[in-house]
């Protein structure tokens, strides 16, 4: 659990810092993450839906889809972004960005392309299963 605490989100090759107002894992979670300029080279998914809203700075999605990649970019709007545990994804910072979100409860399992084309089964703490 933390309450009111600064951590890396997405582990230590993560380019996103996270203040957490609120993250027990088993219900919720409230932040505020600030990505760095660019992104770290891997696909991924989520152990969480969320909604997020981007405050200031833009971000570009790169999604798998039907083994076609498709860009989407996301900057400040009433609308949230919604990503789901079975998004498949990587984001990029155009410059710094600072988004709030909003977490629903995690799963136990989550995937991750690593640099060399594999894919593994992450579990809490970024284990690989």
């Amino acid at each position: 659990m933390k309450l009111l605490a600064l951590s890396k989100d997405g582990g230590p090759l993560s380019k996103v810092h996270g203040f957490f107002l609120v993250e027990i894992k088993r219900l919720f979670s409230v932040a505020f993450l600030l990505f760095k300029d660019g992104s770290r080279e891997a696909y991924h998914s989520h152990a969480f839906h969320c909604l997020s809203w981007v405050l200031w700075g833009e971000l570009e999605e790169h999604r798998e889809i039907n083994g076609q990649e498709v860009v989407t970019t996301f900057r400040r709007a009433l609308c949230p972004i919604v990503t789901t545990r079975t998004n498949f994804h990587k984001v990029y910072s155009k410059g710094n960005t600072l988004v709030f979100t909003l977490r629903g409860p995690w799963v136990k399992y989550w995937l991750e392309r690593r640099e060399d084309g594999s894919t593994v089964t992450l579990t809490h703490g970024r284990e690989v299963v």
